[in-house]
This record gives C-alpha cells, structure tokens and sequence, in this order.
C-alpha cells in the first residue's frame, strides 16, 4: 500500500480562474469558499473566480485564497470521496503559507483562523519593507552551497567606507537546482550577475511585491508573533513537516515559533521532501492551485509518485489512482 503526505503549494501557484469549476461541482467545496469569504468580510472566491488579476496577486488576498482552495479539495475528498486526511496520510506539509494550509488540513487551525492569520501574514509582509526597496531572484542550475556564496560575495556595498553589508539571503531551496534569494534589491542585482560569472546556468528577478523569507521580514515576524500568541495552534492529527526544522513536528508550542521563524527564515522544501521520503512516503498528494510542488517532488524524490489535485477531474482522477 502506498504511504501518503498531502502537501500544499504556496504564492506563485494562484492564477484567476481558481476553485471555480471546484465551486460549480461540488456544495462541499461552496462551503469552505462561503466560510472564507465570511470570515474575511470580502468577496475574495469572486476574486478568485473572476479577478483581476492584479488584484488577486496582492499577498494579502493570494495568501488566504491559496489556503481555502487547497482546504476546498481537501473537504470534497473526504465528504465526496471518502478519503480522510487522517486515515490516509502519515504526514503533512507546505511550502511557506501552504504551511497553514497543511495546518488547517490537520486540525491545528480551523478555517477561519487560518483565513485571519494569512490575512494578516500578507499584510505584515507587504508592509515590511517599501515598494522598490526588496527583490527575490531564481538561481536556476544553482545548489544551497553555491547561493549562500553567491549571497556572501553580493552583501557588501561597493564603495563603502564603513564595510556595509545588505540583506541578501537564500529564501527557498526549492530542489531539483531551483534556489531562490531575497534581500535588498541591490544586492539581489549584485548577486544576479555574480552568479552569472560563476556559471549558474539562470539567474533572473521574480516578479514580487517583497523581499520574502529574509531578514527584512522580521516586522512581519513580529506581527505573527503577537497574532499567534493570541491564535495559537492545537495538536495536528497527523504531523507536519515544518518549512524551518525540515522534520515532524507536533507540539503546539513548537509549531508556534516555527510558524514566526519561517517569516524571515529559508523555506527548506528539497529537506522537508526528503525527510518525508525517509519516513516511508512514496506517494505525494498536492491540493490546491497548480502542480509546482508535485514537479519540485519528482525532481527531489524520483522514486515516488506524485499527483496534484486542484480541479474536479483531477480530483476524480486521484481517487481513482489512489
């Protein structure tokens, strides 16, 4: 029998369009989209369904539209298809905010606490540092070890009397090569076109609002910290693999301060993939938007399946094989 983890994507998964056809097919997924919208005082599965798209690429609307898409699957699975994540599952996890996501899906969140806290997680890192000031870019072809040395060599400021070093860090090892660094934009340009002379076979900026996952965010972090402490998560039902340890977690307290450490810190996905496939999982089971987990899954972990269910006949597709 197959071993499962249900993973959950996270920004850059959202297109107009999404949950939609979910939406029409199913009374079960209308549901997690009406507790959303109610939770959130806005019409955000309009937006979802509709766009723009300008408006839905907001962190603070993408952010709680991933979760209750991903959580929209999830509930037409085990109502319509009889699959239940804790009978199914040995694990959870997601990538940056789909680890709310994976967290609501285990019990740890309900809905609407997960809808708030993304809510404000968006805003906390939009505000965090101002328009222009931050950037990310993708390292494709590049390993951890590569970019922290790329990262290294771009945080000094050329021309500094005072030796002053800028943010410039790794945010995402997102596997199969595919490193992603963030930090202050001139530095992020620096470390563009170092990696180009040291040979990383792409090196290109990510169309961003902010500076993700590093240092700059600790204005953010400090926000979850405080909201969290009044929003504290319970016991998950089956484990998750935090983005920050890269192992199991289960104690609430320390899924606490790992949820504010990820704010600033590197989402660690190709140790989380592993670290799953070490404890048994051969079988990945993506739900929400998209399929850029379960490709980042076949490139870390080539041995197991991996399957993404975002839409009704994809769901119906991974009852059938599963």
């Amino acid at each position: 029998m197959p071993v499962h983890a249900f993973i959950f994507p996270g920004q850059g998964s959202q297109a107009v369009g999404m949950g939609r056809d979910l939406a029409a097919a199913f009374a079960a997924a209308r549901e997690v989209f009406e507790e959303v919208d109610e939770t959130l005082k806005q019409k955000l599965s309009k937006l979802m369904f509709e766009g723009p798209g300008d408006e839905l690429t907001l962190t603070e609307n993408t952010q709680p539209a991933l979760m209750a898409h991903s959580l929209a699957v999830l509930r037409v699975l085990e109502r319509e298809g009889g699959f239940p994540l804790q009978q199914k599952a040995i694990v959870v996890a997601g990538h940056s905010l789909g680890e709310y996501s994976a967290l609501a899906a285990a019990g740890a969140f309900t809905i609407p606490e997960a809808a708030r806290l993304l809510k404000l997680r968006g805003q906390a890192m939009q505000k965090a540092v101002p328009a222009g000031e931050g950037a990310m870019a993708a390292l494709l072809g590049a390993d951890m070890a590569q970019a922290r040395a790329i990262c290294d060599e771009a945080a000094p400021v050329p021309g500094s009397e005072t030796n002053e070093r800028q943010v410039v860090e790794p945010a995402n090892d997102n596997g199969g090569g595919q490193v992603v660094i963030s930090g202050h934009a001139a530095a992020i340009d620096r470390a563009i076109e170092i990696a180009k002379d040291k040979g990383v076979r792409r090196a290109m900026k990510l169309p961003v609002s902010a500076p993700f996952h590093c240092a700059l965010m600790a204005p953010a972090a400090d926000a979850m910290a405080e909201a969290l402490e009044k929003t504290p998560p319970r016991g998950p039902v089956v484990p998750v693999v935090a983005n920050v340890s890269a192992q199991k977690e289960s104690a609430p307290d320390t899924i606490r301060d790992l949820l504010v450490r990820q704010v600033t810190a590197t989402v660690r996905w190709r140790e989380c993939v592993a670290a799953m496939a070490e404890l048994g999982v051969d079988s990945f089971v993506e739900l929400g938007a998209g399929k850029v987990l379960a490709g980042l899954v076949k490139r870390i972990a080539p041995d197991a399946t991996a399957v993404s269910a975002g839409t009704p006949a994809e769901i119906e597709a991974v009852l059938k094989t599963l």
